[in-house]
């Protein structure tokens, strides 16, 4: 099922992931309130809430693909019915503002996730690119573990600590990640691998979530650090992303690895979060357990 827990899309946006879906043999089906609007919302926080519910009661869904990010997960995750998701759980896509629904179905449910390509994507009005495309289908319809590499010419292909690091992969984007800080949802990531990504947000900012997350003690725990995209991450300052990510990770002592084609940038992969990985910042690459349901 086809749902929009965030931000608000159209029919127009969401035609192209419908006709991916389809071509794999699947049936995609439109939430009730897919396409509801209330300011940068996709409705009300009630009417995002019961598509959520709805979708996790009816055992006809076997798997809910979000249509978009934007903003507004945070707002309806305590409104879901856990209960519901243990009962039957169902794999969940989605990525950007959806990583906070991926922390709340962790921490209620212990419901492992797709961070990848949503069906309103930025590709909407020309075909998915083969390589995401093919990502969100291994990750979706079958059982083989999914390795990523590190990408030569990426933003953060620079940002390297060696080593090998295993541990579960937990995090997203990393505006969401800082903001779950101090919630019930924020995963405890101690031995455990963080994913971070970001779109459109200066060094200087980068700085103050990184630093916040020392400041709180989080990157003192985690076992390594896999870098994603960070697009259009830049300002007029000389420092760039890659400078501040280098900075605030390089004396943390652990493996970290950037330039991984995840996030928001250009052919985005799709990769299960919640589940087993080994990041190899010496082999460059991040390989994720299937997200089983």
């Amino acid at each position: 099922m086809l749902l929009s827990p965030a931000g608000p899309t159209t029919a127009e946006r969401v035609a192209r992931g419908l006709e991916l879906l389809t071509g794999w043999g699947l049936k995609p089906v439109l939430g009730p309130n897919a396409f509801a609007r209330q300011g940068y919302l996709a409705g009300g926080d009630e009417l995002r809430a019961a598509d959520l519910n709805a979708a996790f009661a009816d055992p006809a869904v076997r798997g809910i693909v979000c249509t978009r990010g934007g903003y507004g997960a945070q707002r309806v995750v305590d409104m879901i019915d856990m209960s519901l998701v243990r009962a039957d759980p169902k794999m969940v896509a989605g990525f950007s503002d959806i990583t906070a629904l991926h922390f709340a179905l962790w921490r209620g449910a212990r419901l492992a996730g797709v961070h990848g390509l949503m069906a309103a994507a930025a590709w909407h009005d020309e075909a998915a690119p083969p390589a995401s495309a093919e990502s969100l289908r291994r990750a979706l319809m079958t059982t083989d573990p999914v390795t990523v590499c590190a990408a030569p010419g990426a933003e953060t292909f620079g940002v390297r600590v060696p080593g090998v690091a295993r541990g579960p992969l937990f995090g997203g984007n990393l505006c969401l990640v800082t903001a779950s800080l101090g919630t019930p949802d924020m995963p405890d990531l101690t031995g455990a691998i963080l994913l971070i990504e970001e779109v459109e947000e200066p060094p200087y900012k980068i700085d103050r979530m990184l630093t916040q997350l020392r400041r709180a003690g989080v990157l003192a725990r985690v076992a390594g650090v896999a870098v994603g995209q960070f697009t259009n991450c830049a300002d007029d300052w000389e420092v760039s992303a890659a400078d501040v990510l280098t900075e605030r990770f390089g004396d943390l002592g652990v493996p970290v690895l950037g330039g991984l084609p995840i996030g928001h940038g250009v052919a985005p992969l799709t990769v299960p979060v919640g589940v087993p990985a080994v990041l190899d910042a010496n082999a460059g690459t991040l390989t994720v357990a299937p997200a089983t349901r």
